[in-house]
């Protein structure tokens, strides 16, 4: 996955000379060298490309992607932004502009608060400037002649003097995308707008100018008619309907921006001499020690190297109970101190952060389609072409057969059906599904890569899942220890911990851990040596020691059947077990746990009652993994499996015909995480883990998985509610636009109220994807 984030400053501190700014593809935004095979110089000035693709669209136009082609008086964002379209998250470049293919505003990946929304402000400002101006021409054409004020032919000039600031400024920007989707030849819903409006507006200019080029049955009340107010009444609702939709988008981000918010704005920052201070959070570096109070957040990701403390890390995890940090432990960015105080060292800053990655993965999900999106993105191009054809059908038949002014109703209905037609609703169905439910579903901690994920999800029927870290905790914790005569249990412990403190195996890590905290008194071992796999040995107190498993023990010619038994049935608990030996004589064993995590065994049985079937695979012992199959009642177990093997099982359970989601945690997985149908990765994790998987569970619990199928369901559904309605809604308003019950009814749909019904099908598919969010 590409990330394009905003540049964060803190990898320097204040006193130095800013980093020369590397370059960045001008079509796609991606960060180049200039060492890049792929450039040529513009204008004098040479461009780096990441692909011959981007090099050739720069070349057959350099101006898009040179020039802005935001409005002059907008203000520039911040350097590094990447801007895409809503619709078709494909087109993405380092400026402002509108998108080439449906002449959409391009909006930032990572969106701006409402007040910084330069293209809500300006509509607003066009809107509401020349909303009087509409309504006068709208009251004049309607009740004009009734009220008498004006000589007819006066009222025709008044009306065009008073369109002609709604039409070329209002107006502007619709027209500007309508010439623009003729050029690029992608005919959208501002071809329509534009040939609508243009048509009604030129027609009337035309009568104004030289009524006499029109037959007599033109003339209505002493005048050629005109329609300068469905051109005007058409702008305005359209505008309107623009306004209500950048609202409600800036809506579907508000997930995004509540995870921006979460990030402190400073840091206490320890120097070398022990003085403190409070520094903006872009100059904290990594390595830097940092103070955090009670109430206070956590700046970045570290590990705490004073103190303890309960963390709140509900804001990130969804977990709601407080976590408590010591000594060794790491915290993450943008968490809640409650009530020790904490020294921290930082070790994540910037775009490093867990805060920022759970941002920049929601945002490129929010932005990416949906299969379901590209078949609505194939039909509303061609859906456009077929509205044209049939808008000037209407014209030319009421023309010729209609009752008189026969083309005076052809061109009414002709505009009636290019407006009504907008493939707006359509276009927007399945995006605005995609952002709330990514946005809802960051919330509860689980964090879709793509929108192909949220539809796939919910046709999953297999999970495989990996033991360690993915339904245990991953970290071993020290069970018992069992001494033969001669020894105590405690003396065992001691022992096995002094000799491991060499080793930097997770079990010894358990062993040592466990004595510390007993109080044992450990001694440095001499002449350690680690024995590939099977355990370690050395000198403690000038006894000789070798701790590992059985073959081990069989190296040293020492025999372990006194406790074979008690080792057995450890075993079938779940437990690794290791044996000791002292000066050539078995002293005992000492059982290692991995515990299962709290959560697992209610997730195993949610998942369950959906219809899943579980599979674990594991690198450990058969034994242990059945035995932790058996407890959590998991359908099917495979032991000491290789990354390979997971591999394969996957294939062949998708040969079978299932559809198959993979969970897991470590670099191991990865392979299969990137094969499976969908990939769940633990956010507890590796970075390897996270970037082959579509789904991360931020706090590595299985219950997301079940949370995830849900949300996968609910959005599908929406998606299809939201297509549904766009396709209804054009298949009854293009024919009444027509006018196909004008012979039965005397019906006509009048241009204006076509504008309106077009502004509110695009807002009521927005506020169906919002019903999402609860």
């Amino acid at each position: 996955m590409v990330m394009h984030a905003h540049h964060h400053h803190g990898n320097h501190p204040p006193a130095e000379p800013a980093a020369p700014k590397e370059p960045k593809d001008p079509v796609c935004g991606m960060a180049v060298t200039e060492q890049s095979e792929h450039q040529l110089t513009h204008e004098g000035r040479p461009y780096y490309f990441c692909s011959a693709k981007c090099q050739g669209k720069f070349a057959a136009n350099p101006l898009q992607y040179v020039v802005a082609t935001a409005p002059a008086d907008t203000a520039p964002e911040p350097a590094g932004t990447i801007y895409t379209c809503p619709m078709h998250p494909e087109v993405r470049q380092d400026h402002p502009g509108t998108c080439p293919k449906c002449g959409m505003t391009l909006e930032p990946i990572v969106p701006l608060d409402e007040e910084d929304n330069h293209e809500l402000k300006d509509f607003q400002r066009r809107f509401w400037w020349t909303l009087p101006f509409t309504v006068i021409v709208t009251v004049l054409a309607m009740f004009g002649h009734r009220l008498g004020w004006f000589d007819m032919k006066v009222q025709t000039w008044l009306e065009l003097a008073l369109s002609l600031p709604v039409v070329l400024w209002t107006g502007r920007p619709f027209f500007a995308r309508g010439w623009q989707s003729l050029i690029h030849r992608s005919p959208n819903m501002w071809t329509l707008i534009g040939l609508g409006t243009g048509a009604a507006f030129l027609y009337s200019l035309v009568a104004t100018l030289a009524p006499g080029v029109f037959p007599d049955s033109f003339v209505s009340m002493g005048r050629v008619a005109v329609y300068y107010e469905a051109a005007v009444v058409i702008i305005s609702l359209t505008m309107l309907g623009q306004i209500i939709e950048l609202k409600a988008r800036s809506q579907t981000s508000a997930a995004i921006k509540a995870l921006l918010g979460l990030a402190p704005k400073t840091a206490r920052r320890i120097n070398a001499d022990g003085s403190e201070e409070d520094v903006p959070l872009n100059h904290v570096h990594v390595g830097d020690l940092l103070r955090i109070r009670p109430g206070e957040k956590v700046p970045v990701d570290g590990i705490v190297t004073e103190g303890s403390s309960a963390v709140d890390e509900s804001m990130l995890t969804g977990e709601p109970v407080p976590v408590t940090k010591r000594i060794g432990d790491n915290v993450i960015g943008a968490t809640m101190n409650t009530s020790g105080a904490l020294v921290m060292r930082s070790e994540k800053v910037g775009a490093a952060t867990m805060l920022s990655q759970i941002v920049q993965m929601v945002a490129n999900a929010q932005r990416s389609k949906a299969p379901m999106q590209r078949m609505a993105d194939v039909v509303a191009g061609k859906f456009v072409l077929v509205v044209v054809a049939v808008a000037v059908a209407t014209f030319f038949i009421w023309g010729i057969y209609g009752p008189e002014p026969s083309w005076v109703f052809g061109l009414i209905n002709a505009v009636a059906v290019l407006i009504i037609a907008c493939p707006c609703a359509l276009g927007l169905a399945t995006p605005m599904s995609v952002m709330v439910a990514t946005g809802r579903a960051a919330k509860q901690g689980v964090l879709f890569r793509d929108a192909g994920a949220i539809e796939k999800m919910r046709e999953v029927d297999t999970l495989i899942v990996d033991k360690t870290g993915t339904l245990t905790e991953g970290k071993p914790a020290f069970d018992r220890a069992i001494s033969v005569s001669g020894f105590t249990d405690d003396e065992v412990l001691r022992l096995a911990a002094s000799l491991d403190q060499g080793s930097e195996h997770p079990l010894a890590d358990a062993i040592v851990s466990a004595a510390r905290a007993k109080g044992l008194q450990l001694t440095k071992p001499e002449d350690f040596e680690s024995g590939s796999g099977i355990g370690v040995r050395g000198i403690v107190e000038g006894r000789r020691l070798a701790l590992g498993n059985t073959a081990l023990m069989e190296q040293v010619g020492v025999s372990v059947t006194t406790l074979k038994e008690d080792g057995e049935r450890m075993r079938a608990e779940g437990s690794s077990i290791m044996h000791l030996a002292v000066d050539g004589r078995f002293a005992g064993i000492l059982a290692v746990t991995d515990p299962i995590k709290t959560s697992t065994p209610d997730a195993i049985q949610t998942l369950h009652s959906s219809g899943l079937r579980i599979v674990m695979a594991t690198g450990d012992g058969l034994t242990t993994a059945k035995a932790v199959g058996a407890k959590l009642g998991i359908d099917e177990v495979h032991g000491e499996v290789k990354p390979a093997d997971k591999l394969a099982l996957v294939e062949q359970l998708q040969k079978e015909g299932h559809v198959v989601a993979m969970a897991g945690d470590g670099i191991n997985d990865a392979p299969a995480l990137a094969k499976a149908d969908v990939g769940v990765a633990m956010g507890t994790g590796t970075d390897v883990a996270m970037n082959s998987g579509q789904i991360t569970l931020v706090k590595g619990d299985l219950r997301g998985i079940a949370q995830s199928r849900e949300i996968s369901t609910d959005t599908v559904r929406n998606m299809r509610q939201n297509l549904l309605f766009a396709f209804v809604y054009n298949g009854i308003g293009v024919p009444i636009a027509a006018g196909v019950l004008y012979p039965f009814t005397g019906w006509l749909l009048s241009p204006m109220i076509a504008a309106l019904a077009m502004s509110l099908s695009s807002a009521s598919v927005i506020f169906n994807a919002l019903r999402l969010r609860k």
